[in-house]
């Protein structure tokens, strides 16, 4: 037992909702030995929450669960180089953190395993940390990934359009990013990660905007229209969200002209309506 070695599993589980689970990762966490959850301290305290709910919808016996807190990040810092240092900065400080828990709360031949919001290949850090705590060579252990349902996929999904039109590209880019300056010839915009609110700077440019706050959980909120018009109501419902959950995570797709128009004419998703599940 002792020359076995350690497994870590990384699973994405999804925008929120249990049932975006695939079974490849239902499957993954019923060979999971022990759960590793650093959370986000009390402001963020129901996604740790969430993520029970979630292992206690789809595992038929008790589970074990550690917990550490995420070390506090650096996030005045909006320009590139500064941003980037406080970034790796925290990076590092997070990998020390899940070092320690698998050194010391996985043992030689158990399966330990990280849920990852949404998928583990879209703006999460977790395969780069793992990646940096093997290079350190102070603990062994083989790791794999399980996709899953990102909030892109989600948003689209959820205001029934597509996140491409006919063959046109498209751009993920995280809110600051956008703040820097439009792509105006990148297709399709779908923007993450946006904390300043990017999306109000640009009307005045025939734009339509899919938005989706706390995709897939009980506080969903959607809203879509044009930009011009629905600006000033996606600010006011980011801060009246925001004052009443203590955080916010949003998505949300920019496109020229309306909606998602396909070979017959229909337009989805372009009702330029709120529709909440809170």
């Amino acid at each position: 037992m002792s020359d076995a070695p350690r497994h870590i599993l990384v699973i994405g589980m999804g925008a929120g909702d249990p049932d975006h689970l695939t079974l490849a990762a239902v499957k993954a966490m019923r060979r999971a030995d022990v759960f590793f959850v650093v959370g986000k301290g009390k402001e963020k305290e129901s996604l740790t929450r969430l993520r029970r709910d979630i292992l206690d919808e789809h595992l038929t016996g008790p589970y074990r669960v550690v917990e550490a807190e995420d070390p506090w990040r650096d996030r005045t810092q909006q320009d590139g180089g500064r941003y980037t240092s406080a970034v790796h900065d925290w990076r590092l400080r997070r990998a020390h953190i899940c070092e320690r828990l698998i050194t010391d709360e996985l043992a030689p031949g158990q399966c330990g395993a990280f849920l990852v919001w949404g998928d583990p290949s879209l703006y999460d850090s977790t395969l780069a940390i793992l990646d940096d705590i093997l290079g350190r060579g102070t603990v062994e252990f083989g790791h794999e990934v399980i996709p899953g349902i990102s909030s892109v996929s989600a948003l689209a999904a959820r205001h029934r359009v597509t996140l491409n039109r006919v063959g046109r590209p498209i751009h993920i880019t995280p809110g600051r990013r956008l703040a820097q300056g439009f792509p105006e010839d990148d297709g399709d915009i779908v923007v993450m990660l946006d904390g300043h609110e990017s999306f109000t700077h640009l009307t005045g440019r025939g734009l339509w905007i899919h938005w989706g706050a706390y995709i897939g959980t009980p506080d969903e909120i959607l809203v879509s229209g044009p930009l011009d018009e629905v600006a000033g109501r996606i600010s006011r419902l980011r801060a009246e969200a925001r004052e009443r959950h203590g955080w916010i995570m949003d998505t949300y797709l920019l496109r020229q002209g309306p909606g998602d128009a396909d070979s017959t004419g229909r337009v989805g998703g372009a009702d330029g309506a709120d529709r909440t599940n809170g």
